[in-house]
């Protein structure tokens, strides 16, 4: 009945979210990849210092250091 309608409708959101966040980190990675390939990777894209890499340690997929991220 109703109830099982609105649990298939959650269910189906909450995929379409997963697959949100699955095609965004996809995106973040390709992203680095290139950012290696160019030999820009770990310097930040807001102020050009070097990101850090305890912070690329924690994602390398980052593209700001901590002060232009916050």
């Amino acid at each position: 009945g109703r109830l099982s309608r609105m649990d298939a409708l959650q269910q189906q959101a909450m995929a379409a979210a997963q697959d949100a966040r699955r095609m965004g980190r996809a995106r973040a990675i390709e992203a680095a990849i290139r950012r290696i390939e160019a030999g820009e990777f770990g310097w930040c894209d807001g102020c050009g210092d070097f990101i850090g890499t305890p912070r690329l340690d924690l994602n390398p997929t980052v593209m700001r250091c901590r002060d232009c991220a916050s």
